[in-house]
């Protein structure tokens, strides 16, 4: 025990400090899941404290780029919520030859490990009487679990005044509009409703809005997240309270939940079956989107897939140019408000209309850029400068062409070894694996032949790569956390 003190103390971090790190990395996977925690968390390491901030660490570049781009003001809540002195987080990549403490102690992230981290949070999970005798958790979980009911924020300015329509949303907005006028007792029409859409094609603004006009319409509706009804749930679990917590979610007029395709685990996704075979069973209105028909979401249980195929399916398809140029018009109208000089002329409205093809938030970058070439350089908007401010965001119509290279470097810094590895001779499991899975990308995702791949992974034999790609074909047929993997890496190839 002494040791264990000792070698604490020679990291630079206090026992009380490590014991509240755990804490941290305990509430980060109950909020996360199994799933996303395992995949990003893992080597996620407090370095020390001082001077206000908490300085954690991981191994490598790519993994540190990610935890601040999609996780750092979670982090910064769990960990702000444990050190009370802590004002900022910092994530640095460590040095090389300092091992992850989590990957040392082969117990930190077992069942046990984690029942002993819930015991360690009884003081804050002290239950009272209440008048009616029944026991209520005070701990930050059932404060969370309270919190859903009031459902994730909504922006005011994604109202159904503000959605602008054109052929490819149409019959979505339409069904949405008929979804919200409907009363509270009225038979629902359209039961789930499901839109699908890629990112930036309105479907968020589409709920939001429908959650906006319900509740005006004096119904309960309530909006969530993927993420928040997660969350939710296993916090209800953790604080004991998971009845109520049903209970309550089944009592609703409307639930909305946006971005389904991130539901994750067995349990979580039973319960959200299960909630929504009674809300529709009972006579309440159910809306999901995602960012994709309910045929390709793989990794979701087989009867909520059946629930939704069963109700309206509508699909919000790229924008038209015509709507492009409505999306461009009302941005730069919202941007006169608070700069009344700022003008853009008809030819570059259309011109940037036609550059721009991609979705509604790169048509609002669009009309940023323009903004700051009119306000900082002050000279007049023409097309040649209109072309040379949006270039960065001038996409080919082409697929994107992935390189082997990338590939091989994403493979190597989400598995914690180095590109060498991958391309050497070595046989050990996590070598292996991590290869197999870049010679499978590498043919799915790129448009080189066999002996090609083979010859780009340290000369290998066409039969090789061949045999890597059945392996991986098979083993993500059966394993859904491999699968889901090769999936998220298969996105961040596509977007880099």
């Amino acid at each position: 025990m002494s040791d264990h003190r000792e070698q604490l103390a020679s990291d630079g971090v206090s026992v009380e400090d490590r014991s509240k790190w755990d804490r941290v990395r305990h509430r980060l996977r109950i909020d996360l899941g199994d799933a996303v925690y395992n995949s990003w968390f893992t080597r996620l390491e407090l370095e020390r404290i001082d001077d206000g901030a908490a300085h954690l660490t991981v191994p490598t570049k790519f993994l540190k780029s990610w935890m601040q781009s999609h996780y750092a003001p979670r982090i910064k809540a769990r960990v702000t919520s444990e050190f009370s002195k802590v004002e900022r987080v910092v994530i640095d990549v460590r040095s090389p030859g300092r091992k992850c403490r989590s990957s040392e102690d082969g117990a930190a992230n077992t069942p046990q490990h984690v029942e002993r981290t819930v015991a360690s949070f009884a003081p804050a999970l002290e239950t009272s009487c209440e008048t009616n005798g029944r026991r209520a958790a005070r701990s930050p979980a059932s404060r969370h679990d309270s919190d859903i009911f009031v459902g994730s924020p909504l922006d005011r300015r994604l109202s159904f005044s503000t959605f602008l329509v054109g052929p490819s949303n149409q019959l979505a907005y339409a069904a949405a509009c008929r979804v919200a006028a409907a009363r509270v007792g009225d038979l629902p029409m359209f039961n789930p409703l499901y839109a699908h859409a890629a990112v930036g094609l309105g479907k968020t603004h589409l709920l939001q809005a429908l959650a906006h006009a319900s509740n005006d319409n004096r119904r309960h509706t309530i909006y969530l997240t993927a993420e928040r009804f997660m969350s939710g749930f296993v916090s209800s679990l953790t604080a004991q309270t998971s009845l109520a917590f049903k209970e309550k979610l089944r009592g609703i007029d409307m639930l909305i939940i946006d971005d389904v395709q991130f539901l994750q685990g067995k349990s979580i996704q039973q319960e959200f079956c299960h909630t929504l075979n009674a809300l529709i069973d009972a006579g309440r209105q159910v809306v999901v989107a995602a960012d994709r028909p309910p045929s390709e979401l793989d990794t979701l249980d087989e009867r909520v897939l059946s629930r939704f195929k069963g109700g309206l399916c509508v699909d919000i398809g790229p924008l038209d140019e015509v709507l492009r140029v409505k999306i461009l018009t009302a941005r730069i109208a919202a941007a006169k408000e608070s700069q009344p000089g700022f003008s853009v002329p008809p030819e570059v409205i259309s011109c940037v209309a036609r550059m721009i093809v991609t979705n509604g938030r790169d048509l609002e970058g669009a009309v940023n850029r323009l903004l700051a070439h009119a306000t900082l350089t002050g000279a007049p908007l023409t097309v040649e400068t209109a072309e040379a401010a949006i270039r960065d965001l001038v996409r080919t119509q082409d697929p994107k062409r992935v390189k082997i290279d990338d590939i091989q470097k994403l493979v190597a810094s989400h598995y914690n070894i180095s590109r060498a590895d991958i391309l050497s001779s070595r046989r050990t499991a996590n070598v292996v694996r991590p290869r197999q899975i870049a010679m499978y990308l590498s043919k799915v995702l790129t448009l080189r032949s066999l002996p090609e791949i083979g010859r780009r992974f340290g000369g290998r034999d066409h039969t090789t790569v061949l045999h890597a790609v059945r392996k991986i074909e098979e083993l993500a047929a059966k394993d859904k956390g491999l699968a889901e993997v090769i999936e998220l890496l298969k996105r961040i190839l596509s977007e880099q």
